[in-house]
């Protein structure tokens, strides 16, 4: 059909940014929360059904995998596992290329990459929804599971949140989802490790909207008074590898410890994306105490991943 300038233009939805879900991000985790009960309920829920996700895996997963896997699964839908080197995009094929095949093929692809601008570039060529499983710079879809599982435990956004460790993708994406929600956050890191300042300084500007207090700190003890939830990620992420000795050293006073939970409130939650090591960014006693949510937050991947694909694929 020949465009007259009437039409509606329907441009292709993207999760690659927290930005870029902003104004339904309540929408999305209302939808989780309502799969989530019937999926407890084993009730149905084929809002996907003969769909298809083609998931791209540049890093190894656990999480991000089995959680989109099971999710198109119990949405309806199907998903397939596609490794670099099980492609010719492992081989040399570009990823425009890639996009404008894989649009042929799947209804929607989540891509976990280590350059934020192979993510960027797969989106601009993609004709279907892309989802960011995890790149340098953002990891939107954990910090979805992350505030259902704050609103689940605390009903309520009207919280402070610390984050402690390195300024990493979590960290970013953390600072625009508690900015869109409302929700103040201190950012605590070792001096060298602050997050992205052109995202923090965007949920600042988001903030101002919302009445959040979006601030950075260097001083765990400090960063930690009256916090109603506390939040660690590991000091050496995948690519880091060879600043473990340096990292090892500069993180060492900001360990999530029990001596540190004792500084936030009483009744304060943790909160860690996973994969943890045990002894080093948090203490086993934390990750297996009261205090800890950290098992329901990794099953809400699960769930608020799903109310991404409803929003993007349904």
């Amino acid at each position: 059909m020949v465009p007259t300038g009437n039409e509606l233009i329907i441009m292709t939805k993207h999760l690659i940014s927290i930005l870029d879900i902003k104004d339904y991000i309540h929408d999305i985790l209302r939808t989780a929360g309502e799969i989530k009960k019937k999926t407890k309920n084993s009730e149905a829920y084929p809002a996907l059904e003969g769909k298809s996700l083609g998931m791209i895996f540049e890093k190894p997963s656990t999480r991000t995998r089995i959680s989109f896997e099971v999710g198109m699964t119990q949405l309806g839908g199907h998903g397939l596992y596609l490794s670099p080197k099980d492609m010719q995009l492992g081989r040399g094929e570009t990823i425009e290329d890639t996009a404008k095949v894989l649009s042929r093929y799947v209804d929607g692809i989540m891509y976990r990459a280590f350059k934020h601008e192979m993510m960027l570039e797969l989106a601009k060529h993609s004709t279907v929804p892309v989802i960011n499983g995890l790149d340098d710079v953002e990891h939107p879809c954990q910090i979805l599971a992350d505030l259902m599982t704050v609103k689940e435990h605390k009903n309520t956004f009207s919280l402070k949140m610390v984050y402690i460790g390195d300024g990493n993708n979590v960290c970013n994406s953390l600072l625009l989802g508690c900015a869109v929600v409302g929700m103040d956050m201190v950012a605590c890191t070792p001096e060298g490790y602050e997050p992205d300042m052109d995202i923090y300084h965007k949920a600042l500007e988001l903030a101002r909207g919302t009445g959040a207090s979006i601030s950075l700190s260097n001083d765990p003890k400090t960063a930690v008074m009256d916090a109603d939830v506390l939040y660690t990620d590991v000091w050496i992420s995948m690519g880091d590898e060879g600043e473990e000795e340096r990292r090892m050293k500069d993180f060492c006073e900001f360990q999530i410890n029990s001596e540190l939970v004792r500084l936030a409130k009483d009744d304060v939650i943790v909160l860690h994306c996973l994969p943890a090591h045990h002894g080093v960014e948090i203490t086993s006693d934390v990750l297996y105490s009261p205090n800890s949510v950290v098992f329901d937050q990794a099953e809400n991947r699960l769930h608020a991943q799903k109310g991404v694909m409803v929003y993007l694929m349904g």
